[in-house]
């Protein structure tokens, strides 16, 4: 219980920390980030606040100025989602939706970092 407490409260300075060192967003025309944001919506990153790895892919999300919705892993609904349709709880998890409506759950914040940028660097 204490250990956790510990985690939570350094997390939470972390995740502090990294609001105030953000680096500046990408800088986009207007047509080009309204693609974005169209390929935003298919995404949603299940995370814990305090968790170092989803900052660390909230923090590319910033930089890349990608707007995905974010969803807090802790609610037991949400826990319930990941859990059935993703396969396990771990965080980050991207929910990667494609046009056809097929679902991929990417899990591991390098995987899900490489894939941003993969995705939005060159836009």
């Amino acid at each position: 219980m204490i250990v956790n407490a510990l985690r939570n409260g350094l997390g939470c300075v972390i995740a502090g920390v990294e609001q105030m060192t953000r680096p500046a967003k990408k800088q986009r025309s207007a047509e080009v980030q309204a693609q974005v944001n169209e390929q935003a919506a298919k995404l949603a990153l299940y995370q814990f606040h305090a968790c170092p790895f989803c900052i660390k892919v909230r923090r590319t999300l910033h930089v890349l100025n990608v707007p995905v919705t974010l969803v807090d892993a802790k609610e037991p609904a949400n826990e319930k989602v990941l859990i059935e349709q993703g396969g396990k709880r771990q965080v980050p998890c991207l929910r990667i939706t494609d046009d056809e409506g097929n679902v991929t759950w990417l899990y591991e914040s390098k995987q899900i970092i490489d894939y941003l940028q993969n995705q939005f660097a060159h836009m």
